[in-house]
């Protein structure tokens, strides 16, 4: 207190009344602003404040600073608007491509297209190749992503990466044609090639979401006595589920798009009538066929959505 003295020098208590007034008022005055001094209400500066927060009470009482508590954020659910909005709109698509296909006025060789059940086959055909190609996708790359991000093997993931990425990077219409040259026309052919066309998603998600871990978090689990295979069942993979969803996702919807393809190298599918609405100049089963291929394509992203919800561990959130 230096203010109003001269030289700048605080003025010492001339006696313990005078001290004990001092320290009285030192007390009392930071807890009394705004506080009527009579009647002990808040005055006219503290009108309407409400309630003083615990952790500033704590500080003007002097005691410590009590932080307030983290704010918890709500976990995710799945609400009846996700699970029925996308089913839906795809209900109504196909139901008005099925009434614009009706009045369409279908000629023979239309109708030659379509007959003896040829697009229930090419449907279960996509269905299967989509399906299988995705499945050898995920034994492919899930335990190759997991073995680079391995101390022995780490250095050989950007390697890896970059050949997947060549993969993904040639026209899968080039790449098809030349695993036809190997391998014959077929279905096998197309499987391969749909196979390395889809790879590089899993592969790059899956490395990354274990080189995102935490290490104090492998570091704990290996202080408590974990071997290495409990600590990449039990904590790396677990923390890495939903990149490594994320990244199977887009292998799905990548192979519902490339198997449209298969037809040019022999192995059927929706591509089988898109190809014959084309060639024939028949616009209504080409629209059928694309149709037919975008409605598989959102239907597979939304089931594989549903299974990132389901399937994430609890507690974690996507970033």
């Amino acid at each position: 207190m230096t203010g109003g003295w001269p030289g700048g020098r605080a003025r010492r208590p001339d006696g313990p009344d005078e001290a004990e007034g001092v320290a009285f008022r030192n007390d009392v005055q930071p807890r009394a602003a705004g506080v009527d001094a009579d009647s002990g209400r808040p005055g006219p500066a503290d009108a309407g404040a409400g309630p003083v927060p615990p952790e500033a009470a704590g500080a003007d009482a002097g005691g410590p600073l009590r932080s307030p508590p983290p704010a918890v954020r709500p976990a995710r659910r799945i609400t009846r608007r996700k699970l029925l909005l996308r089913p839906c709109f795809l209900l109504v698509l196909l139901l008005a491509t099925w009434l614009w296909f009706r009045g369409a006025g279908l000629d023979s060789v239309a109708r030659n297209s379509i007959a003896d059940g040829n697009v229930w086959l090419r449907l279960r055909q996509h269905i299967v190749l989509t399906v299988v190609s995705t499945f050898f996708v995920l034994i492919i790359a899930i335990p190759l992503g997991i073995l680079l991000t391995r101390r022995r093997l780490r250095p050989a993931a950007p390697a890896a990466i970059a050949v997947a990425n060549v993969g993904q990077a040639t026209p899968a219409i080039g790449l098809l044609a030349l695993l036809v040259i190997w391998l014959g026309i077929g279905m096998q052919a197309a499987l391969v090639g749909m196979v390395v066309y889809a790879v590089l998603p899993v592969l790059a998600n899956t490395v990354a979401g274990l080189r995102a871990i935490d290490p104090t978090l492998v570091e704990a689990a290996r202080g408590i006595g974990m071997s290495a295979t409990g600590v990449l069942g039990r904590v790396e993979l677990p923390l890495a589920v939903p990149l490594i969803l994320a990244g199977v996702r887009t292998a799905l919807v990548l192979n519902v798009g490339t198997a449209t393809l298969a037809y040019f190298g022999g192995g059927g599918g929706l591509g089988d009538l898109i190809a014959s609405g084309i060639t024939n100049q028949r616009m209504p089963v080409l629209v059928l066929g694309s149709v037919l291929t975008v409605a598989l394509a959102l239907l597979v992203d939304w089931m594989a959505s549903l299974a990132e919800l389901l399937l994430r561990p609890r507690g974690l959130e996507a970033s």
